[in-house]
């Protein structure tokens, strides 16, 4: 009986040692600070177009397509539109969201000003970061552009500055 007793005694020291190693636990690794990319290349841009009467606005969805309202006029004369191109280098399953600025003033090249009202992204806001570095998750950003009178928005190139805030959660 107590060799029995003592083979017990080993295999529940046994056991104890082996499930005291299934609860062994690792710290999670900090969480790398996102980069943000901007394509030089493609920034928010409204392309031709022209006003007549009392204006109306140009639209360009997240998703790069323009549209326009009011009594301006889609002019093809060259001339690209394109959504602004981001890219987010972040760690796969980062929550991240989007602040947009305020809306802005464009200035014109012959005078004249326009309001910009920065869109929302093709992820939304707020998104989960997916690629694993090297690569970024993309996304882009429209805009809504204001137009108004002839007089008061001469033909002339118009330009500006528009802030985004990425914001790691």
């Amino acid at each position: 009986m107590a060799l029995k007793q003592q083979l017990l005694t080993k295999i529940g020291s046994v056991l104890a040692l082996l499930l005291c190693t299934l609860n062994i636990y690792a710290q999670e690794k900090p969480p790398r600070p996102i980069i943000i990319y901007v394509n030089p290349a493609q920034g928010l841009s409204f392309g031709a177009f022209a006003q007549s009467g009392s204006g109306g606005t140009v639209i360009i969805s997240s998703n790069g397509s323009r549209s326009v309202t009011g009594s301006v006029i889609q002019v093809n004369l060259g001339f690209s539109y394109s959504a602004a191109i981001f890219q987010v280098d972040a760690e796969p399953g980062t929550l991240i969201t989007i602040s947009n600025g305020p809306d802005i003033t464009l200035s014109g090249s012959n005078g004249g000003s326009m309001s910009m009202h920065i869109g929302s992204s093709s992820l939304g806001s707020p998104f989960v970061a997916t690629a694993v570095s090297p690569s970024r998750t993309n996304l882009t950003i429209g805009g809504t552009l204001t137009v108004g009178t002839s007089p008061a928005n001469p033909p002339g190139n118009y330009s500006g500055t528009f802030s985004v805030t990425f914001i790691q959660n």
